[in-house]
């Protein structure tokens, strides 16, 4: 019989981690609203229906979470397990926003239905990824862990440390104080005064900083508290009334939806697949699935975004945390969810004083991906990292990419789409050339081909013949690859043989 582990429900550690992943999701709830309320989408909507629905998939996923690293905790009789990060796609949510929400606006011009068919995408979204964590276990197996982890580098050195990085030199006198104690606390293992968690202290005297200075403005916070009130969190159809847009006249929304839902299970699959890497060894499958499941949850609430495992958690893992900082952010943002106060706290908090938290967790990624992987695989896990610099440059061009970057390198776009599926094939292409196993890695530049094709690589959309100079290539690459398998066979046969003729003459 098993003894039970005292796991417990917080400790110290929980506080650090807490701060990591709440300024995450804060941030995105923020440039959500933000972004909403530009576009003209009353308050109502935005803070009475998007940001509760959101929470909803926030605090569901959380919980769950925290129930999975106990039962891990339980099954392997340790205490030190840390509970998967999770909140909305960072990536997921821009293309729901500008790539669903803002076209369904555009085509109805009508701010609650474009609202109801994005909240029906979203629940599409998560129905798919639902579906496909019946594979989960099966591709994470069959994909090497190099390159996994490398597409994961390449999302945490652009996306996470170096965007991070620039909002941290934004404002030096804030930003670059708040790293410092960053790394002086968590690397440098010092204890920060009055025994405060590192990321609390860095918040607090960046935000301290940012007042006393004048680089925040009291006004903010008025502007902030002006929308505290009470939102209900309620359920409603709207996602079903919507989805019966999604397969009428904007059936179109579909090949927008598709793509990205299979890149947020990859991603979840990655960061999952990061954390057995260090120890704590999850079902992928099961986290599709809860994924999916609380995406599903928060539309019906109103919510419109997927959500993930985030690439933080293995940060919060060399933190040192458990499962607290998981529940805590659950009952944190249902608290803000209903009272409204998240605009207050965007207000508050300047972006430079919390930006020096995800230079550590994104740093962390990158050298997880090295540390967990043999010294042979190093090329694959640099080259899987290198398409994500090209979608960063992509995607914060937006739709001025092609023209803004033309004159660098046309190639920058086209490898900047798909890149989390560019990525990973590079990266198992290389795993398969440096084992020598030239026929797993002709597959694999089919399977990169057949992508290429019908438009999730190299491509800015689904269609057939989406990418052929791309098809092409992975193709001619394919027999390349056939060729060096048949000389393999044909260099090992002839070591055999000799082998055998030694063996012969010694016996004689």
């Amino acid at each position: 019989m098993n003894k039970t582990v005292n796991y417990p429900w917080y400790k110290k550690e929980d506080t650090d981690a807490f701060f990591a992943l709440f300024q995450n999701n804060l941030a995105n709830f923020v440039l959500i609203a933000v972004t909403m309320l530009g576009m003209g989408f009353p308050t109502s909507i935005v803070f009475g229906k998007v940001i509760p629905g959101a929470a909803v998939a926030v605090m569901v996923g959380n919980l769950y979470y925290a129930y999975m690293a106990n039962r891990l905790a339980q099954k392997e009789g340790r205490t030190d397990v840390t509970a998967l990060s999770y909140g909305i796609s960072t990536p997921v949510m821009f293309v729901f926003l500008f790539g669903v929400l803002a076209p369904a606006y555009a085509l109805t011009n009508d701010h609650e239905l474009a609202w109801k068919i994005a909240v029906g995408a979203a629940f599409l979204s998560g129905l798919i990824e639902t579906l496909v964590s019946f594979t989960g276990n099966w591709v994470r197996n069959h994909l090497p862990r190099a390159a996994m982890l490398g597409a994961l580098a390449g999302v945490a050195i652009t996306f996470i440390s170096g965007e991070m990085l620039f909002n941290t030199f934004s404002v030096p006198v804030v930003g670059l104080v708040s790293l410092i104690i960053i790394i002086v606390g968590v690397v440098g293992k010092m204890a920060m005064p009055f025994k405060i968690p590192t990321s609390l202290f860095a918040v607090i005297i960046g935000t301290i900083l940012a007042f006393v200075l004048g680089y925040q403005s009291p006004e903010a916070i008025s502007e902030g508290l002006a929308n505290i009130g009470f939102y209900p969190i309620l359920p409603s159809f709207a996602a079903f009334e919507g989805m019966s847009y999604l397969f009428g006249s904007l059936i179109g929304l579909l090949a927008v939806i598709l793509p990205i839902t299979l890149y947020n299970a990859i991603e979840t699959m990655n960061n999952v697949d990061a954390m057995a890497a260090v120890g704590d060894s999850y079902d992928v499958r099961e986290s599709q699935a809860v994924d999916g499941v609380g995406t599903m949850l928060g539309a019906v609430f109103g919510g419109l975004f997927p959500t993930t495992v985030y690439i933080a958690t293995v940060g919060s893992k060399a933190m040192g945390a458990g499962r607290g900082y998981s529940i805590l952010n659950a009952v944190v943002f249902g608290i803000a969810a209903v009272t409204g106060v998240i605009a207050a706290f965007s207000a508050i908090i300047p972006l430079a004083a919390v930006a020096s938290i995800l230079v550590f967790v994104g740093t962390s990624m990158v050298i997880t991906a090295f540390q967990n992987n043999e010294t042979k695989y190093f090329p694959a896990v640099g080259i899987a990292m290198l398409p994500y610099l090209a979608n960063y440059v992509m995607t914060r061009f937006n739709n001025a990419a092609g023209e803004v970057v033309a004159n660098i390198s046309t190639g920058i776009v086209p490898l900047g789409q798909g890149a989390m599926f560019t990525a990973i094939i590079l990266g198992a292409i290389t795993v398969a050339v440096i084992d020598k196993q030239f026929v797993k890695a002709s597959i694999f530049s089919l399977i990169g081909a057949l992508l290429s094709f019908v438009g999730f690589m190299h491509a800015p959309k689904l269609a057939f013949n989406a990418a052929p100079d791309f098809s092409v290539a992975y193709v001619l690459v394919a027999v390349f690859l056939g060729y060096c398998a048949l000389q393999q066979a044909r260099i090992a046969r002839k070591e055999n043989a000799a082998i055998q003729r030694n063996l012969t003459k010694a016996a004689s």
